[in-house]
């Protein structure tokens, strides 16, 4: 079976950026690691950081200088001053950590977009709050950054790995988990960032390392650099998302094709949502006629359908059925 391509964006733009040269070269690098709060306790954020820590101390400080954010979306702090005060303490060999509280939940995209403003980082790092690094993560995550034409790399996701298709040479992929991404502060910002009014939770990853490619580089899947996530199948063996995560992952999808050019996509996604028995997906058809009716959709890109894939219900292939 054929595999759709992966390609680049071919505009003069993307011929720039990819013509620019390796985003790191010899001497030290400064990144952002940040992180989106919603109701994680100190436990988990403690376990985190702390590998987090040995992580930063095995790059070495002389070499990469590493920073963390967190933004809080919960209704109430996760962290109280104190707490905060105890891990500054703890890590500060390290670490240099910051807290905020943002009194809304702002969602994945916004929040991302909010920490990451005004950073002086060359790279930041979005990382998920209950997610355990390796010790090694780090260095190799900023490792395919010495060659030219990469944007974005990824971690690999264990106990369950994304089935995603990459080259196992290149590590070129269609897109990359912000669970745990690397991605250079200039062109972060060239970019725009995360797109937060089409995305809440779910897809904004997809469409920013969409982004990365139609700028020309690539996003690469790095698998040696190696994270936990602690995810489960169900006893059927079959991934079981929670409500939550059905509606807004439905949501996202149809706002993907909207974005992407795949009208066809839409449409059909539409009437399967409708005749759905779960009223998620009745839910999240309805909003996206809404916002249709009030304009309020993104506008469309890709017209020739270069950067964005969609296979079979994907936004990659796919190695193994999940």
């Amino acid at each position: 079976m054929s595999r759709p391509a992966v390609r680049l964006g071919s505009s003069a733009e993307a011929r720039a950026w990819r013509e620019r040269g390796p985003f790191l070269t010899t001497g030290s690098t400064s990144l952002q690691v940040q992180s989106v709060l919603y109701l994680n306790s100190f436990a988990a954020i403690d376990r985190s950081l702390a590998s987090l820590a040995r992580s930063a101390e095995l790059a070495g400080p002389d070499r990469v200088s590493v920073s963390v954010r967190y933004g809080d979306c919960s209704p109430i702090r996760c962290l109280e001053p104190d707490q905060v005060d105890v891990l500054v303490e703890r890590y500060a060999r390290d670490l240099q950590i910051s807290y905020e509280w943002f009194g809304d939940n702002l969602g994945s995209a916004r929040g991302h977009n909010r920490l990451a403003a005004g950073s002086a980082a060359d790279f930041l790092l979005t990382l998920n709050p209950d997610v355990v690094i390796a010790p090694r993560t780090l260095e190799l995550l900023l490792e395919p950054f010495r060659r030219s034409a990469v944007g974005m790399t990824e971690a690999k996701q264990l106990p369950i790995e994304h089935p995603k298709e990459y080259d196992r040479t290149t590590g070129s992929t269609s897109w990359a988990a912000t669970a745990c991404a690397v991605f250079p502060r200039a062109l972060f910002e060239s970019v725009d960032g995360f797109d937060a009014e089409s995305f809440f939770m779910y897809c904004d990853d997809v469409d920013f390392s969409w982004k990365v490619r139609r700028a020309g580089l690539m996003v690469v899947h790095q698998p040696a650099a190696v994270v936990f996530h602690d995810k489960r199948v169900g006893l059927g063996g079959v991934w079981e998302p929670t409500e939550a995560e059905r509606y807004y992952s439905a949501e996202a999808a149809l706002m993907l094709f909207q974005k992407w050019s795949r009208p066809d996509l839409v449409e059909r996604t539409l009437v399967d949502f409708d005749n759905a028995p779960d009223a998620v997906y009745q839910r999240a058809a309805a909003e996206f006629r809404r916002r249709r009716d009030a304009a309020t959709l993104p506008t469309p890109v890709d017209d020739e359908h270069e950067i964005g894939i969609f296979e079979q219900g994907n936004y990659a292939a796919h190695r193994y059925v999940l």
